[in-house]
């Protein structure tokens, strides 16, 4: 044990701050609590590096010291730590293979009354937007009947969704008529960036959400959820208890969007392939809620 600890003291010369495996430990073991994440060993340099800036801003000098002050509950670093824990790469129509089949899926249900959309990690909002925008093109309208809950652990992001404006570089990938139909781009002090207009920012609502929660505080019957790309982060165990939830959640018709490196197949009693990963509820006795 000695030597371990030696070993790694020397390894960590030219360190701003020590970082030992137990300390590693401690933080997989934590964000696993927190947020259901399973760490890999190989992620320890990028835990290092955000974690850092954390012990920066605090002014602590040591790991050690930062893991008890997260012991203690402290609720505002709690949150800050599980922020700078969660990727957040989005992007407009990313996968966009997908959004042809929601669009169906809204076309669908025209004439049908107001249809409800999920988006479960939104990130800085790319996504939740791309569906918005599908929406304005099926139904010919920046005002369809359509509401999206937006929902992510990360309150940093959502407070950057909610206002819904991004450097002009991160609409390049998007056709010149949908950033004039669905964007304002910014002049003089704003050149170089852009703002999703006001009628499409109004047809969704961004709440934070953990999904390891014991409970959601969300009802209804969605005809869509996307939960896209977050799945990989938690083990198999984790994953067959969120889609379990995800079920009541779902109309019987309704459509699971999953991330392109995701497959359930070990909750073949819940869904079942409907595309390239796209699923359907296989269970039909639900109870209401969630």
């Amino acid at each position: 044990m000695q030597a371990q600890e030696t070993k790694e003291k020397a390894a960590d010369i030219g360190r701003e701050f020590a970082f030992t495996a137990a300390d590693f430990e401690r933080v997989r073991k934590l964000i696993y609590g927190l947020a259901g994440i399973s760490l890999s060993p190989s992620k320890r340099e990028m835990v290092y590096s955000r974690l850092g800036r954390r012990l920066r801003t605090l002014g602590l000098s040591e790991f050690s010291d930062y893991l008890q002050l997260l012991d203690n509950g402290d609720p505002v670093e709690l949150e800050a730590f599980t922020n700078a824990l969660t990727t957040n790469l989005t992007a407009f129509f990313r996968e966009e293979h997908h959004f042809p089949i929601l669009a169906e899926l809204l076309q669908r249900h025209k004439g049908g009354g107001q249809i409800s959309l999920w988006c479960a990690a939104a990130s800085t909002g790319e996504e939740p937007y791309s569906m918005a925008m599908t929406a304005a093109e099926v139904f010919g309208t920046l005002s369809p009947p359509v509401r999206i809950l937006a929902t992510d652990i990360d309150t940093n992001v959502l407070a950057k969704a909610q206002q819904g404006i991004y450097a002009m570089e991160r609409l390049e990938k998007m056709s010149q008529e949908r950033i004039r139909r669905f964007f304002l781009c910014g002049k003089g002090a704003q050149a170089g960036q852009a703002r999703v207009r006001d009628e499409l920012r109004a047809l969704i609502s961004y709440r934070p959400l953990n999904l390891l929660d014991s409970g959601w505080p969300i009802r209804g019957s969605f005809h869509a959820i996307f939960c896209r790309n977050v799945m990989i982060y938690f083990d198999k165990q984790t994953q067959y208890g969120i889609l379990k939830k995800f079920l009541p959640l779902l109309r019987p018709d309704g459509l699971l969007f999953a991330g392109h490196s995701e497959s359930f197949h070990h909750a073949a009693d819940l869904f079942r392939p409907r595309g390239k990963t796209v699923y359907e509820p296989t269970a039909h006795s639900r109870t209401s809620g969630g």
